[in-house]
């Protein structure tokens, strides 16, 4: 286990912080998955809020933007009656020179009970958790290209809900793989699961060097890589942290690794096909696949808001009980 994977632990081997996927065991997973499903119907009542969190207090502590992820953070942490803080990461002092250490004491000395922290560099999450006091728990949002954990979990719910047991799946993830941090935890998340058919589809210049070393099997055309598979997995291009040239232009690569009507044929006929938004499409997927009847992109969405539930419920020690009447 890698110093980061360890630290989410206490002493007692309690998971305290939600920073990455690695390191944490197929039980764990499933239990989150378990919890979260209880939380579905929690948004189809009348009110939609459980008291587990009632008087907790959760920072969204946002250095990069991000709309969709910090509006289900809010969303799933006001489901859970707990009071929410949204941080603009334009007005911190930190942009004033204070450290991103100093601004997070500031605010545990108002009492805050969990962080939950996005940002373009990579650790920042981790940093915060390694000095974090022990009441204090950290959920990464995303950082840099290295995790997002949470949108792995959510993606993890989306093909359990429509696929049931993992370990006889084949699984395809498409694009961008060099940069994506979603990439990253989903592979962690799928192994650990019992994916034994898990595979990365892309050009050489956007595949990690001994990526296979994960237990991942690579493919360089699209064609023969979805071949089969169960779930596809589109992932966005993520043009602003890539240097140089890395990538042929927009219209040769939708032809090569776009995902099209033709291309979707010759996956199972029950394939599901997945993106973690926002999509480009006409580049990475065609909106006739992103609207089309297999797709459940849609359905990432709306199954993030429990499953960010199920996470924030058990870092502060109050698993749900089957949507907790």
């Amino acid at each position: 286990m890698t110093p980061e994977a360890s630290v989410q632990f206490d002493a007692n081997g309690r998971l305290r912080h939600f920073l990455t996927t690695e390191g944490i065991g197929r039980d764990t997973l499933i239990e989150i998955l378990d919890v979260a499903g209880s939380f579905i119907s929690v948004g189809e009542r009348r009110i939609k809020k459980v008291p587990l969190l009632h008087g907790k207090t959760v920072v969204n502590l946002f250095f990069e933007p991000s709309t969709r992820t910090r509006t289900t953070f809010e969303i799933a942490a006001k489901r859970l009656s707990a009071d929410v803080i949204n941080m603009n990461a334009t007005r911190l002092s930190t942009t004033k020179g204070e450290s991103v250490l100093d601004t997070v004491k500031t605010l545990e000395a108002m009492h805050t009970d969990m962080f939950v922290v996005r940002d373009k560099a990579s650790g920042t999450a981790h940093l915060i958790a390694e000095h974090a006091p022990r009441n204090v728990s950290i959920i990464n949002a995303g950082d840099g290209r290295h995790a997002h954990p949470t949108q792995a979990m959510l993606d993890m719910f989306t093909i359990r809900q429509r696929k049931g047991a993992f370990e006889p799946l084949a699984v395809a993830i498409t694009g961008d793989i060099l940069h994506s941090r979603v990439a990253r935890s989903q592979i962690h998340a799928l192994r650990q699961l019992g994916v034994s058919d898990l595979r990365l589809i892309g050009p050489a210049t956007l595949l990690p060097t001994e990526i296979e070393k994960l237990g991942v099997r690579t493919f360089f055309n699209m064609d023969e890589g979805v071949e089969g598979a169960d779930v596809l997995i589109m992932l966005r291009l993520q043009t602003e942290r890539m240097d140089g040239q890395l990538l042929p232009g927009p219209e040769e690569y939708f032809r090569y690794y776009g995902l099209t009507e033709r291309r979707l044929k010759r996956a199972r006929p029950d394939a599901i096909v997945m993106h973690p938004g926002p999509m480009n499409r006409g580049l990475e997927i065609a909106s006739s696949v992103a609207d089309g009847p297999q797709s459940v992109i849609l359905a990432q969405v709306t199954n993030g808001i429990a499953v960010r539930m199920a996470i924030m419920a058990k870092l502060l020690g109050e698993a749900g009980r089957e949507g907790q009447q």
